[in-house]
This record gives C-alpha cells, structure tokens and sequence, in this order.
C-alpha cells in the first residue's frame, strides 16, 4: 500500500528523538528583519544540477518549495565536496562574506569525507571531520547567523531481507556527537532518510533516485526523490524550532514534478 506525504514524513520524524535543543532563541526576536537567508554547505545531493545532469536532481533544489517567501535560499553545495575540499577551495569564505545576523547556514557532509583514498577529500570522523565541521560553526556564529547541522541523507542500499542499510559509517555519529557538544540545532537526515527507505521498500526507492535506462544511481536523486527529502529537511528545520511555523508550507501537499527545472550550464 502506498503511503501519503503525512505518513512518511511522520514516521520518518517520529523515528528519531529529539536530539539537540539548540542555545540559539527558537525563532527570530521581536522587531529583526523578516527576511532570512538559508545558506547550504554540501555535496551532490543538496546540489543545483543544471541541463546536462537531468533528471538528476539535488534536495537543494527543491527545498524553496517549502518555504515562505521570507526565507531564501541560498545553494552552495558542490559535486564531490568534503567538509574539507568545500573549505579549501574557499566556498565557505564566499558563504561568510555574505551571511548576515539572522541568516541560516545549513551544513551536510560525508559522502566525500569517507573516500580514504583522496586526500584532498578524506576526513577521519571523530578528529578531522568534527574540526572542519567546527570552522562552519564557528564561522557563521561569529556573523550572528545561526548554523544548523545535518546528517547526510542515506544511499539506497537493502541487505538480503530487504532492509534498509546505513552507509555512512561513523560519519552520522560524529556530527551528532559535535551538534551535542557544540549545542547546534541537528537534523538526522541520516535517521529520516534511512527510515523514510525503509517505508517505501525496495523497488518504490527506485523511483526516488536517479535510476534511468543507462544509468542505476543509489546515491543521487530524480525529481520524487529530491522533493521527498526537501520535505523531510523542511519539516525538520521546524520541527528542531530552527524555523516558525509561519517559516514552511506545503508540507503535507503534492509537489509536481514539473515545478524542478535544471538550467543551461554545468556544474562548478
């Protein structure tokens, strides 16, 4: 039996407890500008994909579906970037000249952070991965924006039984464990993600990744799939108080397809 919007992305929450409560106030204080900006930190499944990469489809992408007009966002996740690559090429110092009081800035991480075999990517979880995740931190508290932690969103991957099977090592673990000792707002998409594929089984994840006639990707999303885990980082972000309720809309609504479009060009 299919599942509707609501009962996958109630589950899906449900699934994980309420983790971190962060030390920022909840919501914006009284008489601050209305108008945000939510910057995203990341890789390839948050990323704008453009003409050349369809139907592949980042989360980034359609993450402003979810959203009120006051809330922007801003998306510079990368193809193939680390926590580390993404500093080194001086992304974040382009996110921070811009950032300003009130803004979010929203950091996922890992699926490069994991290749040992590059070293201009690879990250050890528990030492250097929570380091270059502190300089995201610390970058944008010292602008008086308010960083936001977020797991990365699982790969389709079943064992023999058909359950969903985290990929992600000890990656998820240190972030949370930085989000705790940090007291940064922490949304476990590693959590909802791996439970939201559990609920859809194997062969209806298919159609939430980019699997076309030459191509079966378990780590990249089409258009369903991309919509689906906007919907869960949007609900997310509201139910972490990192977002009002007058912040998002449309969580419980069907999102067309059609409302994703990839430009001309190519990635950076």
């Amino acid at each position: 039996m299919s599942l509707s919007r609501r009962q996958i992305t109630s589950a899906a929450l449900a699934a994980v407890p309420l983790a971190v409560a962060a030390t920022a106030p909840a919501f914006a204080a009284p008489g601050a500008a209305r108008h945000r900006t939510l910057y995203i930190a990341g890789d390839s499944t948050a990323a704008q994909k453009y003409s050349d990469a369809a139907p592949e489809t980042g989360w980034g992408m359609a993450l402003p579906f979810f959203l009120n007009k006051d809330v922007v966002v801003a998306n510079h996740a990368v193809n193939g970037r680390s926590s580390k690559s993404f500093i080194d090429e001086g992304r974040l110092d382009v996110i921070l000249q811009a950032i300003r009081p009130g803004d979010l800035l929203l950091i996922q991480f890992a699926h490069n952070d994991e290749k040992s075999a590059d070293p201009t990517r690879y990250t050890e979880p528990w030492t250097t991965y929570q380091d270059y995740l502190r300089q995201y931190i610390d970058g944008a508290r010292a602008r008086g924006a308010r960083p936001v932690l977020a797991t990365p969103v699982e790969r389709r991957k079943f064992d023999a039984d058909g359950n969903a099977v985290p990929t992600h090592g000890d990656y998820p673990a240190a972030m949370r464990a930085l989000a705790a000792e940090e007291g940064v707002a922490l949304l476990d998409i590693q959590a909802l993600s791996l439970a939201l594929w559990q609920k859809l089984g194997v062969e209806e994840t298919k159609t939430y990744f980019n699997w076309t006639a030459t191509e079966q990707d378990n780590t990249h999303f089409n258009p369903p799939g991309a919509i689906a885990v906007a919907r869960l980082v949007a609900a997310g972000l509201l139910h972490r108080r990192v977002l009002a309720p007058r912040d998002v809309r449309r969580l419980d609504d069907a999102i067309p397809t059609s409302w994703i479009t990839w430009p001309e060009g190519t990635a950076a």
